[in-house]
């Protein structure tokens, strides 16, 4: 995100010279920080609400989470580089500022377009952010003080991932002033003022004193290149996957080619590509970075699964939901700094450890879920909840030493910025891959799911006063609704199967008998389907687990013996840009509540229910 030349003066020794409002800087640069990853986690529990309330279907919603991430990832590679550039304390007033105003033109959108348009946007403003708050902490803080700050970043960032969920919860849940879903973003704006006015006076100006120079044809080309493998996986389910989606990720490829093709001609011209191809050459970087996608792939995926089944297949409320996300959450907070402390010792050794630990909670849930299936509670949950989170905190915290620690100074920057836009694409393809799996299954166990119920139905229909002929047409029926509910690709929309036929007329006693059913169909399907799906989270991470075999032995691994004294040392000796990346990417820790991109069918209905 930085540059090895990042700042105008050394940074700041032990005593003299060090900035003496550094902690209060400090405290406004985390407070916009927990800004942004509050976010990230705050909207997940909403999307139920959002649907609701703009009328989106599934692909709108997937836009509005996928867009943020994507404009976030593609912005992280130059917003340290504007930093840099033009001064990083006006990168940083620019982003939170921005940052702010699209927070309130969310809270206010009026339509899913619009929504999208604002995600986006504030997105791209969280990416100029975010970079700048790590530089300032490396210009202001002398050595020995400076892993402090960082921790408190990491801190930061593990109260985000907790209480994103919950607070989401408790707002939606207290309905503030009617607002509904509006205050999880509204919330962004008073915080935001307040950085914004405290930073202005607090935060001292620094930038590089060898600007490096910006890749514009670079970014375009990587940008086309990822909407053209992402826009298909997120619409094509919606379109029925036409002829043109498949064309589209087919020419991903060549786009990519000619991204590497061109960085390796501005390597010869000016020495300044947007990615240096020379890191892809290091053993730690090449592997770290399949490692890295391929782990990610399982984490935001994660996330939409369990919020669909328990918002959309159990009936959970937001705040409900929000409190069963918290045994995670506290697993990846209370892990992450336990393997921050094991992994000079162990080295790649934590976070195989951490990649196996997250595949048994991953196992574990699918045991509960179907041992209980639909009666399963959150406690039941609770024992594969925490091992996933202990398993992603492990792997967090020493992937980006392991990814950067070979890095040369003078790229630390760019390696740190394809680091992080390399977490954000696992994500975000495997939102959209999960949603192909999840939804597919919901369609394909709906058969089973009727099964289960039709006793029920046809014996409680026909005590409602219905002719045993008439209520076998009537399963028949609520078979057909059942299966074009959970597959409809817009929720909104009643499917024609669940409208009530020509001159049919049902016994008023009959409907609650069809809404008893259609919800234990919901939530039977969803139990099975959700068990089946998290398999491609098993093997996700199992993957992950081999792909790190595939690192040197000794990687992540330091000198023992090494004091405090030591460490500050070592921290001084290593440019202040890798140290900053290697915070931030501790710190930064994605989480599945995050990412997840719900969006799900409604309780089936019988035709007298529709409307």
């Amino acid at each position: 995100m930085t540059s090895d030349a990042q700042i105008l003066t050394p940074p700041a020794g032990a005593g003299e010279g060090a900035d003496p409002r550094r902690w209060l800087t400090l405290a406004i640069l985390l407070l916009a920080a927990f800004m942004n990853l509050l976010d990230v986690s705050i909207v997940n529990i909403a999307i139920p609400s959002i649907q609701r309330d703009l009328h989106a279907s599934y692909a709108d919603v997937q836009w509005a989470l996928a867009g943020y991430t994507l404009a976030y990832a593609l912005v992280l590679i130059t917003g340290g580089r504007l930093g840099d550039t033009f001064g990083r304390k006006r990168l940083f007033l620019i982003g939170v500022s921005g940052f702010t105003i699209m927070s309130a033109l969310c809270g206010a959108a009026q339509s899913p377009g619009q929504l999208i348009a604002f995600r986006v946007v504030q997105g791209a403003m969280g990416a100029i952010m975010v970079p700048q708050v790590l530089a300032v902490i490396q210009v202001i803080f002398p050595p020995r003080e400076r892993i402090k700050a960082l921790a408190g970043f990491g801190i930061t960032a593990g109260l985000g991932t907790v209480s994103g969920p919950l607070l989401g919860g408790l707002l939606i849940q207290h309905d503030l002033f009617g607002l509904s879903w509006r205050p999880i973003f509204l919330i962004n704006v008073p915080v935001g003022i307040l950085a914004v006015i405290f930073s202005a006076v607090l935060v001292r100006e620094s930038r590089s004193p060898r600007p490096p120079r910006l890749d514009p044809v670079g970014v375009i080309l990587v940008s086309a290149a990822l909407l053209l493998l992402l826009y298909p996986l997120v619409e094509g389910r919606q379109l029925g996957w036409p002829g043109w989606t498949f064309v589209s990720m087919a020419a991903s490829v060549p786009m990519f080619a000619l991204f590497v093709w061109w960085e390796q001609v501005k390597t010869r011209r000016d020495g300044s590509p947007l990615v240096p191809p020379r890191l892809f050459s290091q053993r730690e970087f090449s592997v770290g970075m399949a490692i890295a996608m391929t782990f990610f792939l399982g984490i935001a995926s994660f996330g939409l699964v369990l919020t669909l089944f328990l918002q959309l297949g159990l009936g959970f409320t937001a705040l409900h939901a929000g409190l069963t996300f918290l045994p995670f959450s506290l697993g990846v907070l209370a892990s992450s700094g336990a393997a921050a402390r094991l992994a000079p010792r162990f080295g790649r050794g934590v976070t195989m450890a951490g990649a196996l630990i997250c595949a048994a909670g991953m196992t574990g849930l699918i045991v509960a879920v179907h041992h209980y299936g639909a009666a399963v509670t959150t406690w039941d949950l609770v024992p594969g909840l925490v091992g996933v989170g202990f398993g992603l905190g492990a792997v967090i915290a020493p992937l980006a030493d392991i990814v950067l620690d070979r890095v040369p100074h003078q790229d630390a920057g760019s390696a740190s910025g394809v680091f992080n836009t390399g977490l954000q694409l696992g994500n975000s393809i495997g939102i959209a891959v999960i949603g192909v799996i999840f939804f597919a299954l919901l369609g394909a166990q709906s058969g089973a799911a009727a099964d289960a119920v039709a006793p029920a139905l046809r014996s409680g229909a026909v005590a409602a006063g219905v002719p045993a002929r008439a209520a076998a047409a009537l399963e028949a029926q609520f078979r057909t609704c059942l299966h074009d509910r959970l597959v409809a690709a817009d929720p909104t929309v009643t499917p024609a199967s669940c409208r009530p036929r020509a001159g049919q007329v049902l016994p008023a006693a009959v409907h609650p008998v069809l809404a008893r059913a259609g919800q234990a169909a919901v939530r039977d399907d969803f139990a099975t389907s959700v068990a089946r799906t998290l398999w491609f989270q098993v093997g996700v991470f199992g993957l992950s687990f081999l792909l790190m075999l595939a690192w040197p032995r000794g990687a992540g691994r330091k000198a023992h013996g090494s004091g405090d004294g030591d460490a500050a040392a070592g921290h001084a000796m290593v440019s202040p840009a890798v140290a900053a990346d290697r915070g931030a990417v501790r710190a930064a820790a994605p989480v599945p509540a995050g990412q997840a991109v719900p969006a799900g069918p409604a309780v089936p209905a019988g035709p007298e229910q529709a409307t």
